[in-house]
């Protein structure tokens, strides 16, 4: 069946219709993930968005439901160059064309992705439909591109009810703004008692839990329509217990602290996006899905200083709290896009709460640890620890990004 894009500027891409034949209008966004594509497809912050993956052929290790990062897919389609229908993985479940079709997702391959991409790279993310309607009118369907916003997915995402992981340490409230399972096990995986939290959880309620730590998830949309959860993130900001934010929580945390944010052109989306640690200068590896990003130039420093930075652009991918237990980054360090780079953060955060647990330590600035297997210690404004065994490196070492 004959499927069609068509992109908010007029351009038309003609291609076949893949899993749900419907009709969908959203924002068109790109990825330049090889491999993980289930991982996308199951990502919250992708709600209200299509996903293009630019790498030529999609699904040919199938479909392994024990990877999913949630309980459903979450794009509001799927575009890619060509569909491998004959999966080859000894893992494999399923076929992806299945899998569209089971969640009612629709899509389009066959189509030139390098093209599309080199529109939107050039032109910035805008808005497509994707329609099997070989009859469709241009001039209706433009004015709906032009009216559509993602809007406040948060609420559509979240978790519905509050939920624990059990574990026998630290006990730490995640804040569900659109999480991937991921987090959560590696909080767990530490030994963690997790309780998620839906999205609206007022502050009071997280904080008469009495948590030893607090947890921001990523999540999907602008950062801007979450104006109800950034007054409560103000309140968590308030007390003394260690936070830990990633992504959507990190530019809520900015936010709730007098900073700006703003959309970028065409967002960082992939499993190779290289983040340097500007305590250290040493670089990391990172996956990354974000369309807006914190404007730390305008960020006052008594209130927080840039922690990463993304080597390709300079944009900002992490903040360090001044005299606060609190750390938050624009990345995602539970993620394995290849080597586990960036998964030492979460063992600071382990470190941040133990410190915090000790008498003396609340609320105090944390102080440099560089010894081999530290990661657990106290650091300066929460940026001097680097490497998964929680060493510091020389500032003058020389790094290749």
């Amino acid at each position: 069946m004959k499927a069609f894009l068509i992109l908010e500027d007029g351009s038309v891409f003609t291609g076949t219709s893949i899993g749900s034949p419907r009709e969908v209008v959203s924002e068109i966004v790109f990825n330049t993930s090889m491999t993980g594509y289930l991982e996308v497809l199951t990502d919250p912050s992708y709600a209200g968005q299509a996903v293009v993956m630019t790498y030529p052929l999609i699904g040919n290790y199938g479909i392994c439901y024990e990877d999913m990062e949630s309980d459903r897919p979450w794009p509001d389609a799927f575009i890619v160059r060509e569909l491998s229908r004959i999966p080859s993985n000894f893992r494999s479940e399923d076929t992806i064309q299945n899998f569209l079709l089971k969640y009612d997702i629709p899509g389009i391959a066959g189509i030139d992705t390098r093209a599309l991409t080199k529109i939107l790279r050039e032109k910035g993310t805008m808005n497509g439909c994707i329609t099997t309607n070989e009859h469709y009118q241009l001039e209706e369907i433009l004015p709906k591109l032009a009216a559509y916003t993602t809007g406040n997915v948060v609420e559509k995402v979240t978790c519905r009810e509050r939920y624990v992981l059990n574990g026998d340490g630290p006990r730490v409230a995640l804040l569900d703004l659109g999480t991937k399972r991921n987090i959560a096990r590696s909080l767990n995986q530490r030994g963690c008692e997790v309780t998620v939290y839906p999205a609206w959880t007022p502050a009071s309620e997280i904080l008469a839990a009495h948590p030893d730590g607090i947890m921001l998830s990523n999540g999907p949309g602008d950062p801007k329509e979450c104006g109800s959860i950034i007054e409560e993130i103000k309140k968590l900001y308030a007390s003394e217990i260690p936070i830990f934010a990633i992504c959507l929580g990190h530019q809520l945390m900015a936010l709730a602290n007098g900073a700006d944010t703003y959309k970028m052109k065409y967002g960082h989306r992939g499993g190779n996006h290289p983040v340097r640690d500007l305590a250290t200068g040493r670089v990391y590896i990172s996956s990354q899905n974000h369309g807006y990003v914190v404007d730390a130039k305008h960020m006052d420093p008594a209130v927080a200083t840039p922690a990463f930075e993304n080597v390709n652009d300079g944009t900002n991918e992490g903040l360090a709290y001044t005299g606060k237990n609190i750390f938050t980054i624009q990345f995602h360090p539970e993620a394995s896009p290849g080597p586990l780079d960036s998964g030492y953060l979460f063992d600071r955060f382990m470190g941040m709460m133990k410190n915090s647990s000790e008498p003396g330590e609340s609320g105090q600035t944390m102080k440099n640890s560089s010894e081999p297997g530290e990661s657990g210690q106290a650091m300066n404004n929460c940026s001097e620890l680097s490497g998964e065994s929680g060493f510091a490196m020389d500032e003058k070492e020389e790094v290749r990004a």
